[in-house]
This record gives C-alpha cells, sequence and structure tokens, in this order.
C-alpha cells in the first residue's frame, strides 16, 4: 500500500470521487473533532507504508468501546458493497450525507452516490433536507437523529420524502421505529461493522452474496465479498477475526427464523458479585419503560461486586423512578447499584452515545 493521503472532511467527496475512479490514492478521512483526530493520526501511523493491494481507504473504527482501529478497505469492497446496497433498495439513487464523512458509514453515503452516477448532497448543519423531487433518494441516520426528529417535524417531514432511510451505528429501539414508521418514514435498520463496509444485513435479512452464522457464543460471522483486508499494521488483530471473506464480529445474534437478531455485544455480558449480567438486554427493558436514549446503563469496575452496573439519565424524574421500576423486571445484579443525573450524554462525532466517556466520568 502507498503511503496514505490524510484527508480533512471537507475535503473527503471529492478525494473519494477521484479514487473510486482510479486516482491510485489511499485515503485516511479525518474527524473535525480535535480528540477523535488526534487518537485517529496516532493510529495510523501515516509516515509508515503498508503493502495491501488494492488499498482504497482507511477507516477509522469509531473508538466508542475502545482505542480506533484502522480498518483498511479496498476498492473492491466498497464497490461490492453499495451493490448490493443498491440492488435490495431497488436501484442506485442520489445519497443526502447527514453523518460524518470520517467514518464507514458517511463515507459509503458518498460512494453509493457517486457509484450510481451522482454527487452526494453533504449537509454539515445537523439538519435533515427533503429528497431531492424527481430522482431516486436515499438517506443514512443514526438513531439519535431520528430520535430529534421525532421532536421537530419539519426534520420527521423531509425524512418521509425519501424512499428509504437507512438507520445503523446503534440498536434501533422498536418503539422509536413505529413512531417515526407512522409518520411515512419508510425504514431499513441496518446492520454491519466498519470491517465490512457498513451495513450487510438489513431489517434481519443477509444482502446478496452475504452469509451470516453463529459462532462461538453465538458470536455474528459475516461472510461477505465486502469484507475489510486487515487492520493496519496489525497482522495480529486481523488474524484474530479475519480468515478469508468471513469477519467474526464482537456482536451475539441468534436467528429468529430466518431473521438475525443482534443482541448486543459480546462484551456487554459482565460478572457482577459473580452472576452474569445482558447490559444489552437490560439496556433493551430501559428503554421499553422510558424510551430511547433517556436512561443509558453500564458497568464499572467495583472493588465489592467486580462489576457493577450503573445508569445515567438526564431526566430527574426518571433517575427517581429506576431502581422501583426495574425491580421483578431484571434480576436483583442487574438492577443499577446507582444511578446518575447527568445534563447530557456525551457522544461521538457519528452520533454514538459515549459509553466509555460516561464510564471514565463515573470515578
Amino acid at each position: 500500500m502507498a503511503r496514505i493521503r490524510l484527508v480533512a472532511p471537507n475535503e473527503v467527496p471529492g478525494a473519494l470521487a477521484g479514487a473510486l475512479d482510479g486516482s491510485g490514492e489511499v485515503l485516511a478521512p479525518l474527524s473535525a473533532d480535535p480528540a477523535e483526530r488526534a487518537a485517529a493520526l496516532a493510529m495510523l501511523r501515516p509516515d509508515i507504508a503498508e503493502d495491501t493491494p488494492d488499498a482504497l481507504l482507511v477507516a477509522a473504527t469509531s473508538g466508542s468501546t475502545g482505542r480506533p482501529k484502522g480498518v483498511v478497505l479496498s476498492r473492491g469492497a466498497v464497490v461490492a458493497a453499495a451493490a448490493a446496497a443498491h440492488a435490495r433498495l431497488g436501484g442506485g439513487g442520489q445519497w443526502t450525507c447527514v453523518l460524518p464523512v470520517s467514518y464507514v458509514a458517511g463515507l459509503m453515503v458518498l460512494a453509493r452516490s457517486h457509484l450510481a452516477g451522482f454527487s452526494a448532497r453533504v449537509v454539515g448543519d445537523g439538519s435533515i433536507p427533503p429528497a431531492e423531487a424527481g430522482v431516486r433518494s436515499y438517506i443514512s441516520v443514526v438513531p439519535a437523529q431520528l430520535h430529534r426528529a421525532l421532536a421537530h417535524p419539519p426534520a420527521l417531514a423531509a425524512l418521509a420524502t425519501y424512499d428509504a432511510v437507512l438507520v445503523g451505528g446503534a440498536a434501533l429501539a422498536p418503539d422509536l421505529r413505529a413512531s417515526v414508521e407512522g409518520a411515512g418514514v419508510r425504514v431499513v435498520a441496518t446492520y454491519g461493522a466498519t470491517e465490512t463496509c457498513g451495513g450487510v444485513v438489513y431489517d434481519g435479512v443477509p444482502l446478496g452474496g452475504v452469509t451470516v452464522a453463529l459462532g462461538t457464543d453465538d458470536r455474528i460471522q459475516l461472510t461477505t465479498p465486502s469484507v475489510f483486508s486487515g487492520y493496519r499494521l496489525d497482522p495480529d488483530a486481523t488474524a484474530r477475526v479475519l480468515s478469508g471473506s468471513t469477519f467474526t464480529t464482537s456482536d451475539r445474534g441468534r436467528w429468529d427464523g430466518s431473521m438475525l437478531t443482534v443482541l448486543g455485544r459480546a462484551d456487554d455480558v459482565v460478572i457482577s458479585g459473580g452472576v452474569n449480567v445482558d447490559l444489552a438486554e437490560l439496556q433493551r427493558v430501559v428503554d421499553q419503560l422510558y424510551g430511547a436514549e433517556r436512561v443509558v446503563v453500564f458497568a464499572v469496575p467495583d472493588p465489592r461486586w467486580g462489576q457493577m452496573v450503573v445508569a445515567a439519565t438526564v431526566s430527574p424524574e426518571v433517575a427517581a423512578l429506576v431502581r422501583d421500576d426495574l425491580a421483578g423486571r431484571v434480576s436483583r445484579a442487574a438492577t443499577p447499584k446507582e444511578v446518575r443525573l447527568v445534563d447530557s450524554f456525551p457522544r461521538l462525532s457519528s452520533g454514538k452515545i459515549d459509553r466509555r466517556a460516561l464510564g471514565v466520568s463515573w470515578a
């Protein structure tokens, strides 16, 4: 692989179009957020060249649960991912980008649009514009953006103008989906990873050419032509998760008939007081009680419990109710030992809640 080109957010659309058209450059998009940019640069070590044939991008993972990794994506993988998405959605079209272009979700929005013969509309002010009339139109968002749109009718109305609204990056709560679909929004819940060029399972069903299996401890394994080439400068980490075109994720799943249900990350299962607690399942219970993104549960190290389950909320009313409301619904081990009121949840530029930052701030 040639030396990588560091690309600022405003340069990414043009640079990516050029790379897809054969410029030969290997791009490393950087975040506008100073902390995320610094972490990516430390990971990238751009002064070192690495031989990875057909490399197009080095995309950083979000770092929401640890240090970011540099995921090397080939042109072939990106093209395959875009083609599979358009085949499932009913054809190519123009994409509107309201996600950071330093991460794979935003990058794939740009790539799909360019490969379909359109210039993506890039919106960086947090707003959601309506689709352009007369063309097939798509948009990708994260659940937090849907949640905000529910409280802002013009944004919700704008989302309803798209042929499909892809939602990924985090679990999509059923009540949130039902609310936006009730407003006419055509939601497609996606599951995938940076290592697979984004979503490769739409509404529980793998895209064409994609095979899903459940491995040890029900870990989801994705076999796809859009699989990554490896982690930059980390062959050991690559060997642990990549075998041929099969990527073993950090997520647990189950089959509901022919539909894949993602249960949460493998490391969402913690041991508190000698008892296994599934934080992803606890989060689903909390979301059913209070709605999406009103309470976040996680675990912090504790000398007595080993891992102590705690909860953070932005609602004073909810803070007073959490423990009593969960009594009888979840085990004693899963009931948060502490509930803390916060002004807001820290977020990454991708829109994900930064659970690492919440955990660090707990001490």
